[in-house]
């Protein structure tokens, strides 16, 4: 007995589109920027904990080091926001992301007894393209990039427009350097 191949492009049962749940699209996308955020975050070496209730701020991550200067653990408050509203790969230096002003007031604060920064995940807008798995990997797309918003100003009636630097890509690295320098009294 021959099996037949499919034609190449044609969907093989592997590839075949899957059954996804109802869940709200926005609810998924909560979900995948946490778990990209827990990934960043095992890589770093560094604790979550989830405030409950969280009062406009997600998670605080917390990294232990005795190179640190202020104490032997260190921590930062994370807000994180998702979209597919800005194209993956932006291009330029920055993109604009468009925050309510009773929040940027709250992640904008200064001076913080415990610094905050917002991590923006950009998307593409279908979910079949959020998520690549191999034997050696497992991808998430597109990118989280992070700033610290410290001192940034209301300038919109209800929301403003920030600028989130597309250099500040959020990885286990830029964890690890954002924890150092708060570790040695700084900003992230």
């Amino acid at each position: 007995m021959a099996l037949t191949q499919p034609a190449p492009g044609e969907p093989t049962a592997e590839r075949a589109a899957p059954l996804r749940g109802g869940l709200a699209t926005t609810s998924c996308m909560e979900t995948l920027q946490v778990g990209y955020l827990h990934a960043v975050a095992a890589a770093a070496g560094c604790s979550l904990a989830q405030p409950f209730p969280d009062n406009g701020i997600d998670w605080h991550l917390s990294h232990s080091s005795r190179a640190h200067a202020v104490d032997d653990e260190v921590t930062i408050k994370v807000q994180l926001k998702c979209t597919y509203q800005v194209a993956p790969h932006p291009a330029g230096p920055t993109f604009g992301f468009t925050l309510e002003n009773e929040h940027l007031v709250k992640l904008a604060r200064t001076p913080a007894s415990v610094h905050k920064i917002l991590v923006v995940m950009l998307v593409p807008r279908t979910q079949d393209e959020w998520l690549a798995a191999g034997h050696d990997r497992l991808e998430l797309r597109h990118c989280c990039y992070w700033t610290n918003l410290a001192g940034v100003a209301v300038t919109g009636k209800r929301k403003t427009t920030v600028r989130i630097p597309t250099a500040r890509i959020f990885d286990d690295r830029a964890l690890c350097q954002i924890m150092a320098r708060v570790g040695a009294g700084g900003r992230p």
